[in-house]
């Protein structure tokens, strides 16, 4: 009789909001480094930049029952210094193992886009690597034209709001299931 090798757990249900307490906020930050500094090799050490001192942090928690468990996503969005009602996502994030489920990202990027639009978002542009285009197209955004950033292919890509209403709530967030468990 063959065996099949062990898979670890992936929860299918996840609760997706503003990042609001310490150890939330410490474990998006070491998902970062692992995706942008282990994984892809952008950074070396760490991915933090200034834009992080004022950027509202975003997280997605795997859901274990009703209990809380790992942040399994992030994403930080923060308003333009230069145009008040131009909105930015950056550093999307996702844990290697929810990737397959497809939602986890999706969930990420329309809470940034529904809380940025609740206070005031009038435009939100994210820049986004080449291999991950086709999702935000999928999720109804317009690539502005590609460029090189951190050595890697980048389109600049804009959110259709009226596909986003606003989101009052993001401190609560909302849950959301994957495919699997849909």
């Amino acid at each position: 009789m063959m065996f099949e090798p062990f898979k670890p757990f992936v929860a299918s249900e996840f609760q997706v909001r503003f990042a609001t307490a310490a150890w939330e906020r410490d474990a998006a930050a070491a998902l970062r480094r692992r995706v942008f500094c282990e994984e892809q090799g952008i950074f070396t050490a760490d991915d933090r930049d200034p834009i992080d001192d004022h950027a509202i942090p975003l997280v997605a928690l795997s859901l274990l029952g009703v209990a809380e468990g790992e942040v399994v996503g992030t994403v930080r969005i923060h308003r333009d210094d230069g145009e008040e009602h131009t909105w930015w996502g950056s550093r999307l994030a996702v844990e290697r193992s929810y990737r397959k489920l497809g939602a986890v990202g999706a969930s990420l990027i329309r809470l940034a886009v529904c809380s940025a639009h609740a206070r005031g978002c009038r435009r939100f542009i994210a820049n986004v690597q080449s291999q991950n285009a086709l999702l935000f197209q999928h999720l109804h955004w317009r690539s502005l034209g590609e460029f090189e950033l951190l050595g890697r292919p980048h389109h600049r890509m804009e959110a259709d709001l009226d596909r986003y209403p606003p989101f009052a709530t993001p401190e609560i967030g909302f849950v959301s299931l994957s495919r699997l468990a849909a």
